[in-house]
């Protein structure tokens, strides 16, 4: 490269930092000034959240309106907050993470076997299941940074492999009678008549929207995913962040695998598969609301009981179970054309 080419890439890089800061610093200004287009977009989840359970409990108002239902819905769903947690963290650093339901799965099924089967205490199970999730990360941390590889290949193949694993490890059975220790700590403890598990994907939604909005590492995760070559111009070590993401992506999984654990006391080897789609959908329809153009952990935990409820009516209603796919495999196409809506339909390639 001759140096009057060289010289022409750094002004070029230069002007995309200086056009990148302009534009965060005109979104901030547009989120400080109140508009009704802008209350909408961030809170239109939310009504249309409120706006469903009156359409429903006006046809079954018994079911719709009993606290009971949305206690058994707001902790039945806890794990899959959890998952969606999971997902949206490298979804921030712009990359996918196919791999997280199998690693929930993956997680359930070595509780189950070491307490079970070889007579661990659960605590110590526990602590194996979650070191176990982030061995999953660091793997896909290596395989899509050494090699280049594209996130989504990865985990996929990550993925795969390790639904092999689980039937392996579990001969191809269901494994029942895990420690009601733990079932205990996850669905039998209730306050306010929910399931304590709920209260743990509350906290964790926190936890992950303070270090999103908050932190400085939730604003070089933002600033990688929007740019990583001007992220790493601007001094941002974009593979310490890329494999941080990934690696704290797959011990989340893990933890939704515990909290799943504890809620059937069982562990099987192919149902945790079922949530990736949930997950997914409920991730891009967050996108959508309280921070628009951004995956954020309140607008996932809100799409995710916004779904739940959805479904939840839809089976008052005695709808055919197959809605149910119909449900979520729409919910992910709208809401990922709604993301990228907001994004200005720039590439999803990170």
């Amino acid at each position: 490269m001759t140096p009057d080419a060289y010289e022409d890439r750094i002004a070029a890089l230069e002007a995309k930092i200086q056009s990148l800061e302009a534009t965060v610093e005109t979104r901030a200004v547009e989120a400080d000034t109140f508009t009704w287009k802008g209350w909408l977009e961030r809170y239109g989840l939310i009504l249309a959240w409120i706006a469903i359970i009156l359409i429903l409990g006006f046809f079954k108002p018994a079911q719709m309106f009993a606290w009971n239902s949305y206690a058994s819905m707001l902790g039945s769903n806890a794990m899959v907050v959890v998952l969606t947690l999971a997902l949206i963290i490298p979804l921030t650093t712009g990359d996918f993470d196919l791999s997280v339901a199998a690693t929930m799965g993956l997680s359930s099924m070595i509780i189950a076997v070491l307490n079970v089967q070889m007579g661990y205490p659960i605590g110590g199970a526990i602590l194996i299941a979650l070191m176990a999730g982030a061995v999953v990360g660091a793997v896909n941390a290596f395989f899509i940074l050494y090699f280049g590889v594209f996130s989504l290949i990865v985990t996929l193949g990550t993925g795969y492999f390790i639904s092999g694993l689980i039937l392996w490890l579990s001969n191809s059975g269901t494994i029942a009678g895990v420690s009601m220790d733990l079932v205990r700590a996850v669905i039998l403890t209730r306050v306010l008549g929910i399931p304590i598990g709920f209260y743990y994907a509350l906290i964790l939604t926190g936890v992950l929207w303070y270090v999103f909005q908050h932190t400085a590492l939730g604003r070089r995760m933002l600033f990688v995913g929007r740019g990583r070559e001007v992220a790493r111009l601007s001094g941002v070590n974009v593979v310490k962040v890329r494999a941080g993401a990934l690696i704290a992506s797959s011990v989340l999984a893990a933890f939704a695998g515990v909290l799943y654990t504890g809620m059937r006391g069982a562990a099987d080897p192919s149902s945790a598969l079922a949530f990736l789609l949930p997950a997914f959908a409920a991730a891009f329809l967050g996108s959508t609301a309280i921070y628009p153009g951004r995956f954020n952990a309140i607008g996932a935990f809100v799409a995710v009981y916004f779904l739940s409820t959805g479904i939840m009516g839809l089976n008052f209603l005695g709808v055919d179970s197959f809605v149910q796919n119909l449900f979520y495999g729409g919910g992910l196409v709208v809401a990922v054309a709604i993301s990228q809506l907001i994004r200005g339909r720039r590439p999803m390639d990170g």
